[in-house]
């Protein structure tokens, strides 16, 4: 019989509700490069192995978000959110002004990883803040929050191929918008609090890092993302180059196909936290993996079947393989950690891209190169299978012992009549 998973407390549903408002932010920042690059390489007059450069630089900026995860390690999560939320619109607004295809990826260069940032730092807020049961679903959750950020940004393409007074070319007035964001760290100024278990363990001196852990999520995380990169990335150009896809078209493909990636991100939250993650994640992880392998090599119905049937398998894998990044690490760790992990992932994504764009100018399809590419996720589900434990209904203090001495009181979630308090403390 399956275990029963509690509902929510009053308390975790308000700091879901502030961290899933940080996603938005967040996804639009880490989406306008990979969904705009395709018609600012156009405007620029840049080449497919310039698109794939560009893209991994933008990646290898991930090092700057490793600041910022280590202030929420020292000084607190909430201050690391408020410096991230603050930061993110206006360095991805930064864009539109770009002279030249090099002066705008240099832009986003800084600006995502601020994006990152505050992602790596509202899942530790996660983690910590849901009870045993709940961490894979508010994960998934977050993502689904995430994923109506990034929609916002699909949502302006077809205005990438307008000519604005003004502006220009129309991709500029996507990345202007980043703009309206900047009412959610005035909001997050007010309401967010921070964490119970960074306030129980503040005074305590960092544990060692557990390298073996990180060794393990890290390696899943380079060869996941080696895929995951080149996929989305050329994802645009495939459907406009192969396909002979308008910016509403690809608009439609991207939104009709990854919308129901919801089903599987709370389908795959919920599973993982009753019977466990690391089977579903790996198995999910490998078909995801397969289907958007075959969205490159089909065309019509069958390619549209194929992307959506890969996004939400991809899904199901997001929550039951990334809660690992939080509950493996110890409290004082714990946002260094993820960091980390986050870092190898866009540095294994840029290489994916590399390898992606110089086998395209030189001849290859689509297909065949995604399948390359595809070696590296297939295989980090073997590794999740073998060297991954099973976390689900551990509290994080019986995952982490270090952290059992200052956890009176602070593990798992708050009473049910306990509230998100405010705070304007800087």
């Amino acid at each position: 019989m399956l275990p029963v998973v509690p509902a929510l407390t009053p308390r975790e549903r308000g700091v879901l509700w502030l961290l899933a408002l940080a996603q938005l932010p967040y996804a639009s920042a880490n989406t306008i490069f990979t969904q705009t690059v395709s018609w600012v390489a156009d405007d620029f007059g840049a080449s497919d192995a310039a698109i794939g450069v560009a893209a991994a630089v933008v990646r290898w900026g991930v090092v700057l978000a490793l600041p910022v995860a280590i202030l929420g390690d020292r000084a607190g999560r909430r201050r690391a959110v408020l410096a991230a939320a603050w930061l993110a619109p206006v360095l991805t607004a930064l864009g539109a002004l770009a002279p030249g295809f090099a002066w705008l990826t240099a832009s986003q260069v800084v600006a995502r990883p601020m994006a990152l940032a505050l992602s790596v730092v509202c899942a530790v807020i996660a983690t910590e803040e849901m009870g045993d049961d709940s961490r894979a679903l508010a994960l998934g959750l977050l993502a689904i929050a995430a994923g109506v950020g990034a929609g916002t940004v699909v949502a302006l393409l077809p205005i990438a191929e307008w000519r604005l007074p003004g502006l220009g070319a129309g991709w500029r007035a996507v990345y202007l918008a980043s703009l309206v964001w900047l009412v959610v760290p005035l909001v997050l100024q007010r309401r967010l609090h921070e964490t119970r278990r960074f306030e129980a363990h503040a005074a305590e001196a960092p544990v060692r890092l557990q390298r073996g852990r990180l060794a393990a999520q890290a390696t899943v995380a380079v060869l996941g993302n080696v895929f995951i990169a080149g996929a989305s990335v050329f994802l645009v150009n495939y459907l406009r180059d192969a396909r002979g896809f308008d910016a509403a078209r690809v608009s439609l493909f991207t939104l009709v196909t990854a919308s129901p990636a919801a089903i599987g991100l709370v389908a795959g939250g919920r599973l993982a936290d009753r019977r466990g993650r690391r089977v579903l994640g790996a198995a999910s992880l490998a078909i995801g993996t397969l289907c958007f392998v075959a969205a490159y090599l089909v065309s019509g119905a069958p390619m549209w079947a194929a992307a959506l049937v890969g996004g939400v398998a991809l899904g199901v894998a997001y929550p039951a393989t990334g809660v690992y990044r939080g509950e493996m690490f110890a409290t004082r760790r714990r946002g260094t950690a993820s960091g980390l992990v986050t870092t190898a992932s866009l540095l294994g994504g840029s290489a994916g891209l590399l390898v992606a764009g110089l086998l395209l100018d030189r001849g290859a399809g689509y297909g065949e190169v995604m399948a390359l590419l595809a070696l590296g996720p297939l295989a980090a589900s073997v590794v999740v299978l073998v060297a991954y434990p099973e976390t689900a209904h551990r509290a994080l203090e019986d995952l982490n012992p270090g952290d059992a001495a200052g956890s009176a009181g602070a593990s798992g979630s708050a009473g049910a009549g306990d509230a998100p308090q405010s705070s304007s403390a800087p």
